[in-house]
C-alpha cells in the first residue's frame, strides 16, 4: 500500500550537471545543478533550473550560453565544492585544479577533465519562482575517449558517472544493467 508523503519535488536519480559560464569579468565559473536534464530531442536541448540568487544566474541571462559538464565519480569532492561555494568570491576551478577550456560553439567554458561536455545556447527561460528554468539548445558535445565503444559510439556502460540522491543527500553511481530498453516491454504487446 502506498502512503501519502505530501508534495515532494524529487526524482531519483538526479543527474549531476556542472554548469560552466563566464562572469562579467570574463572569469570561468562553474555551478553544480541537480535540477535538470534532457528537454527535447529536436532540437537537441537540455534544461537546468537555477536560483536567481546564484552567482552564475547573471552570466546565464547576459551571455545566453552555458556548458553542461558531466563528472565521473572521482570528482565528487570537486562537484560538491562547486555547489557549496560562490564564484563571486572564489575561483572554483583554480582551487580544485580543474582546467577550463573555451567553448568552440558558445561563449562558455567546459571542464577538460570531465568525460562529457555539452555546449548550449539559451533559447528559452521560464520563471518558476524559486528557480528559473533555462532551456539550452545543444550546439556541440565533447566526449572523452573512455566513453566511446570500439565502433566510436557513445557508451555509458563503464562510465561511472556521478548522480545525486536528494532525499538521502548523497552522491551515487549508476551501474547495474537491468534490461534492454524498447525490447523488454514487448512481452505485453499482443502477438
Amino acid at each position: 500500500m502506498k502512503k501519502n508523503v505530501g508534495v515532494v519535488g524529487l526524482i531519483f536519480p538526479c543527474p549531476i550537471l556542472v554548469v560552466g559560464t563566464y562572469d562579467k569579468k570574463g572569469k570561468p565559473n562553474v555551478l553544480t545543478v541537480a535540477w535538470g536534464g534532457i528537454a527535447s530531442s529536436d532540437p537537441a536541448s537540455v534544461s537546468i533550473a537555477v536560483r536567481p540568487m546564484r552567482y552564475s544566474y547573471e552570466a546565464l541571462m547576459r551571455t545566453k550560453a552555458f556548458t553542461i559538464n558531466i563528472p565521473s565519480v572521482q570528482y565528487a569532492a570537486e562537484v560538491d565544492f562547486f555547489g557549496i561555494t560562490s564564484g563571486s568570491n572564489t575561483n572554483k576551478l583554480a582551487v580544485t585544479g580543474l582546467t577550463p577550456v573555451r567553448g568552440e560553439y558558445v561563449d562558455a567554458p567546459y571542464i577538460a577533465e570531465f568525460p562529457l561536455s555539452m555546449e548550449c545556447e539559451v533559447t528559452h527561460t521560464l520563471d518558476l519562482n524559486a528557480h528559473t528554468l533555462f532551456i539550452g539548445e545543444i550546439k556541440g558535445v565533447k566526449v572523452d575517449d573512455s566513453l566511446l565503444d570500439i565502433d566510436g559510439n557513445l557508451s555509458w556502460a563503464d562510465a561511472r558517472l556521478l548522480t545525486f540522491d536528494a532525499m538521502a543527500r548523497e552522491y551515487r553511481a549508476p551501474g547495474e544493467h537491468v534490461a534492454e530498453s524498447f525490447q523488454v516491454g514487448k512481452k505485453f504487446i499482443s502477438r
